[in-house]
């Protein structure tokens, strides 16, 4: 399945060989040795270090300065100590990016909002990042103690006993005991000594070393949320950014379709009426000295006003159906399929009409896919269906043809996710080659 926005995200060292569609070795036994598990394991163990640090760091600050808020000293001393915070977001995201192959986009710098220090300590106390990134120090820290004191003593455990055929030995040359000692008191003591119990021993480790990198995902994964949520940009900068680049989107799409509007009026009606003026006027010089010459360049005339008629009748309907706006979405893509050269089957099943901008937006999305349909499938036949789920108009277009439809080719589907993005619409093509495609969108529905 393609998708416009889709992500996949690969680590160094699977066991996946890129392309081969199958494994060499069983991921959980190549699990213990990937690059994956080694980069997790890595950053468990620094974040004690390093949240040990930066709590100390944030508590002191913080402590210090709403201690001192009671003189101004405590304002800045404060607006340093998150300054400081944010500068460990820095480090983690860097940490995160190197170790977990987590990519977390930069928060929004401090806007000044007046000039000079005072201007800067305002706006650091007043941006949500500098707190969402000391919260951040003061939670990672207990977590960052459990992880570690969790994950090390059980992946220690675990390689421990799968080699212990291989140092037991030790104990009776240098320790003077048979092996290691399980319990002991004045009467009696009970050592990992037999042959049964080392085997025992090291298929317990052997468990233990499969399983610790499956636990190191799940802590993994723990920190990975903390940092996208507390060290990334807030929702609400996500959504504004989404917001403009979505403005973008649509304000690139009208002026495409003003240009391409104009071109067509340029090359189409417009030089049709150029050359029907011509044709009127050598009629009207001819109608004095041949009358019969000058009936034949009206009519003429007449089948090219026609022509001109037809041709801006097909514009404004690219422009905006009429038959949309009086009757609404079922008769429109009935209409449109009627159109397309391969047989079309229409399925609309809608409780009422949704806005006339919705009903525009998929009766244009229609209209593109069945365009992409009739040129590119060499299908036999297609099949439209809408329906509502929810609060989403859903509109699937399908065929049987040769399919291998690809969004990010830089095709008209392309556009149309674009379109579909532009309007918190999604649009999803799902196009095995020699299986036909399928594409489905969706749209927030809104009443008319």
């Amino acid at each position: 399945m393609t998708t416009e926005h889709g992500h996949e995200h690969e680590y160094p060292g699977s066991p996946v060989r890129p392309g081969s569609g199958r494994r060499r070795v069983p991921q959980v036994l190549a699990a213990p040795f990937a690059a994956r598990t080694w980069g997790e394991f890595a950053h468990l163990l620094l974040n004690l270090p390093i949240a040990t640090a930066t709590f100390v760091y944030a508590v002191t600050a913080l402590a210090l300065g709403t201690g001192l808020l009671v003189t101004f000293i405590g304002v800045p001393v404060l607006a340093l100590g998150l300054a400081g915070c944010r500068g460990v977001g820095v480090l983690e995201r860097a940490r995160a990016r190197a170790l977990l192959g987590l990519r977390v986009a930069e928060p929004q710098p401090v806007r000044r909002r007046k000039p000079g220090v005072l201007g800067w300590m305002t706006s650091v106390l007043r941006s949500g990042e500098s707190w969402r990134q000391l919260l951040y120090t003061l939670l990672h820290f207990p977590w960052a103690v459990f992880a570690f004191c969790l994950v090390l003593p059980v992946w220690a455990y675990g390689w421990a006993m799968l080699t212990y055929p291989l140092w037991q030995w030790v104990f009776p040359r240098y320790a003077d005991i048979p092996g290691i000692q399980l319990y002991g008191d004045g009467d009696r003591q009970v050592y990992l000594d037999s042959p049964p119990e080392i085997a025992l021993a090291s298929v317990v480790g052997l468990a233990l070393t499969l399983l610790v990198p499956w636990l190191i995902r799940g802590l993994a994964s723990v920190d990975r949320l903390m940092v996208a949520e507390l060290l990334g940009p807030s929702r609400l900068e996500n959504r504004v950014v989404e917001l403009e680049s979505d403005r973008g989107a649509v304000v690139d799409t009208a002026a495409a379709d003003l240009r391409r509007i104009e071109r067509e009026l340029r090359d189409g009606a417009q030089a049709r009426l150029q050359g029907l003026e011509a044709e009127l006027g050598l009629a009207k010089a001819e109608l004095e000295k041949d009358p019969q010459s000058a009936a034949r360049l009206v009519a003429a005339a007449h089948g090219e006003v026609k022509a001109v008629l037809q041709e801006l009748r097909g514009l404004a309907r690219g422009i905006h159906p009429a038959i949309l706006t009086d009757r609404g979405l079922d008769p429109a893509l009935s209409a449109l399929a009627a159109r397309c050269p391969v047989p079309v089957r229409v399925e609309v099943d809608l409780p009422a009409r949704p806005a006339p901008a919705v009903e525009g937006i998929a009766y244009f999305a229609v209209s593109e896919l069945l365009q992409n349909v009739s040129r590119h499938s060499q299908a036999r036949s297609a099949r439209v269906d809408v329906w509502r789920s929810g609060h989403r108009l859903m509109l699937q277009v399908s065929d049987d043809g040769l399919g291998g439809a690809a969004p990010q080719a830089g095709t008209g589907l392309t556009a149309l996710a674009r379109r579909m993005d532009a309007v918190d619409g999604v649009l999803v093509v799902d196009s095995p080659a020699g299986s036909g495609t399928t594409a489905t969108a969706e749209i927030p529905w809104r009443p008319s």
